[in-house]
């Protein structure tokens, strides 16, 4: 998790001052980040937590959605608040408003989850840096996927986070394919994919290892994800790992940029997003700018 430091206030359109959140969640009990009406969502959570203490709706912008299911230890969002919102958090007391939002937020979110209390923790609060944008300042986004091959790696503690999958799965043949999808790329074979948005990604990171428990941690990087594009790398790479399919399948499927009876999901509850980089203070709206133009 980036660290939060003091910045110069980023004084938005109408004056408003953007703030930045860090947080993590279990997404177990939720149908995702994003808001969905009658469901619930860990963005419905926090904007309703939000709403609490600002006493007006508050939306806010993350830097990676995720799937339900899917948990964070270090996601990021922004928020705007005018000037008066931002100091009024800390008049009633002797913390900065940065300290404050932060106590009063977990607090809130105390209120909203009732029986699911401590799903949702935001660990940091701070005024953003000029031309900070959570989603599109971010440099890459990385995530991590547990998987216990065989019985005898099947912790009960640790079922809620973690692939049960009943083959041994060789990490050498595993690494071989997956190192064959790294870079520039278009992900369409892989991607569940939404009218008008690209699915070309660059992937920076896709490797195997075996922890000293025995359980395999796949470590997931790239600029940006399209839909379903983690749990679908993994999904594809498991039928090489277990000897079904040799490991250039994973790049004759890239190269197909088509979805098939063999596109499969890897479970949700196993993938976790771990951390989500940006660049320096100076080269925040450069980057946004730039990731904007890309996109469109």
């Amino acid at each position: 998790m980036n660290e939060l430091k003091p910045a110069a206030p980023d004084l938005g359109g109408g004056g408003f001052l953007r703030i930045r959140l860090d947080l993590s969640y279990d997404g177990g009990p939720f149908n995702g980040w994003a808001l969905q009406p009658g469901l619930r969502t860990v963005q419905g959570a926090l904007e309703e937590a939000l709403a609490l203490l600002i006493r007006r709706p508050v939306r806010v912008t993350v830097a990676g959605r995720t799937d339900a299911g899917v948990h964070a230890r270090g996601q990021v969002v922004h928020l705007d608040l005018s000037e008066a919102e931002w100091l009024g958090l800390g008049r009633s007391s002797a913390l900065d408003p940065a300290s404050s939002l932060l106590r009063r937020l977990r607090g809130a979110l105390g209120r909203v989850l009732g029986n699911l209390g401590g799903a949702v923790e935001v660990h940091g609060a701070a005024l953003a840096p000029e031309g900070f944008d959570a989603r599109f300042s971010a440099l890459w986004r990385r995530y991590s996927y547990r998987i216990a091959d065989g019985p005898a790696l099947w912790d009960p503690l640790g079922r809620h986070s973690t692939l049960w999958h009943k083959e041994q799965l060789d990490t050498a043949l595993l690494n071989e394919g997956a190192s064959r999808l790294l870079g520039l790329q278009d992900f369409r074979s892989y991607c569940k994919p939404r009218e008008g948005a690209t699915t070309i990604r660059e992937l920076q990171r896709f490797d195997f290892s075996r922890g000293a428990d025995g359980v395999i941690v796949a470590t997931v990087q790239a600029d940006a994800f399209c839909h379903n594009m983690v749990r679908s790398l993994v999904g594809s790479a498991l039928y090489v790992g277990a000897g079904a399919e040799p490991p250039g399948w994973l790049y004759e499927r890239l190269i197909a940029r088509q979805r098939d009876a063999r596109s499969v999901l890897a479970a949700p509850h196993p993938l976790v997003l771990e951390e989500v980089a940006y660049p320096s203070a100076e080269g925040l709206l450069a980057r946004a700018e730039l990731t904007r133009a890309r996109r469109v």
